[in-house]
């Protein structure tokens, strides 16, 4: 069981609060963790619904002039123009440093070859009297992709997003991405679409890009599925257009979770969190661990590299908001918790990671040992970083070739395999008060013909 923490134990600054709340016990651990997973729930998504569906109709029956005037409310600029030029982006790439090239460059390769390993195969079956059976894959034909802007600029998105249509052999791959006040896109965004081979970018940003993606307006394709993540405006469109579309996930806000024991480095789990909270006030940073003395030194620690901090204050609200520290007396149990938060990404600091990781069921992806950092995915791992929320790992997995493309089945029956099997048909069509169907077989059955 989950052992308590008391907190007049934990090392803290005098007279100072914890950056980071502590679970007593193990139904306290697993009420905070609920509480984290539900943290975008309740009456900030409702009032955020409607505002969705108000631009989203708005945007299909007015296309490119809604789009204007969500631009120039949301982002603060006005044009004409949303697309990028290409000679633009070609621009972009070429002002790139060459050592954020080569780094862009490297992440690339390395996605790439993992994501081509990822195509699934074609089945062909040939069954007895002439039957032959089948399911093919092929690609869509336009995906759209969106990347965020705001607090941070995503290149790493890009390429996430960008090569895995790629590899599916998508015709054409749109971007989508708000601009700042001038109307520009982050250079370094651009770059990453120069080279992933991206066919037009626009500047157009919230749920007003989606709806746009989705319905298609004057200036942007309608596609066939729409990947990438966004606040909860952006996920709460692709949720909404659904259907009309194809979608990758409905991603919430980021979030780790970092199972450690006695062999763990304290500042390694403290930069780990950091690495995590960093990325937006509502973003979720766990530890569970063995280790009692690693449990109250990490606030310290945590405060100490937070030191001039470039992004201090969303650090501070997100540890304080979201983050959590709990003690258990053993691994098991720390897998067992982890399960049920069922975590985006999980670090396992430990011992013997391999082994641990097979205890665990739900995860977006694992990172296992101190060598395999969480940014290490985030950037040029291989595997995909747009990863399950919010507790969705416990059915659902990372962005992969798959999302880009579907399956059609192949059924061709010999007049012998008609004949082996009709019976069953009717008998099957029968049951279930269908005569039209019934009728379809016995109207080709040899006795009747």
């Amino acid at each position: 069981m989950t052992q308590i923490i008391n907190k007049d134990e934990v090392q803290e600054t005098p007279s100072k609060k914890s950056i980071i709340k502590t679970a007593n016990n193990f139904d306290q651990a697993q009420s905070e963790l609920k509480k984290i997973t539900d943290r975008t729930s309740g009456t900030v998504q409702d009032k955020a619904i409607k505002v969705v569906d108000g631009i989203l109709e708005n945007v299909s029956k007015r296309g490119d002039e809604a789009l204007r005037e969500y631009t120039s409310r949301f982002d603060g600029f006005v044009t004409e123009n949303f697309q990028v030029p290409s000679n633009l982006i070609l621009k972009a790439w070429e002002e790139t440093s060459k050592e954020l090239q080569d780094s862009l460059l490297l992440a690339k390769k390395r996605i790439e070859k993992f994501h081509s390993l990822q195509i699934p195969k074609n089945i062909n079956y040939n069954g007895p009297n002439g039957e032959s059976l089948g399911r093919r894959w092929s690609p869509v034909e336009k995906a759209g992709i969106y990347i965020p802007g705001g607090r941070a600029a995503y290149p790493s998105t890009v390429l996430m997003n960008a090569i895995p249509a790629y590899v599916a052999g998508v015709n054409q791959t749109i971007m989508v991405s708000p601009a700042n006040s001038q109307g520009e896109l982050n250079q370094t965004v651009l770059a990453a679409a120069h080279i992933t081979g991206i066919n037009k970018v626009f500047r157009v940003g919230g749920a007003q890009a989606i709806g746009a993606l989705a319905s298609g307006t004057e200036s942007i394709p309608k596609v066939d599925v729409i990947t990438g993540p966004g606040n909860i405006y952006v996920t709460l469109a692709k949720k909404k257009v659904y259907g009309k579309v194809g979608i990758d996930s409905l991603a919430g806000p980021s979030e780790i979770l970092i199972i450690a024991d006695q062999s763990a480095k304290l500042e390694h789990v403290a930069s780990d969190m950091l690495a995590q909270s960093e990325h937006d006030p509502l973003a979720s940073a766990i530890l569970i661990t063995t280790n009692k003395e690693l449990a109250e030194k990490l606030p310290a620690e945590i405060e100490r590299q937070l030191i001039n901090h470039p992004r201090l204050e969303i650090c501070k609200e997100s540890l304080s908001q979201w983050g959590l520290i709990v003690l258990c007396d053993d691994l098991e149990t720390c897998a067992k918790l982890s399960d049920t938060f069922a975590p985006e990404h999980l670090e396992l600091l430990v011992e013997e990671p391999k082994e641990l990781s097979k205890s665990i069921k739900n995860a977006g992806a694992i990172f296992m040992g101190p060598w395999s950092p969480e940014a290490i995915g985030d950037y040029l791992g291989g595997p995909n970083h747009t990863l399950p929320t919010s507790g969705t790992a416990r059915f659902a997995g990372a962005l992969g070739v798959e999302t880009f493309m579907k399956n059609t089945s192949l059924i061709d029956f010999s007049k012998e395999a008609f004949n082996e099997n009709k019976d069953a048909v009717v008998h099957l069509a029968n049951s279930e008060g269908l005569h039209s169907h019934a009728e379809s077989i016995r109207i080709r059955d040899s006795k009747f013909c």
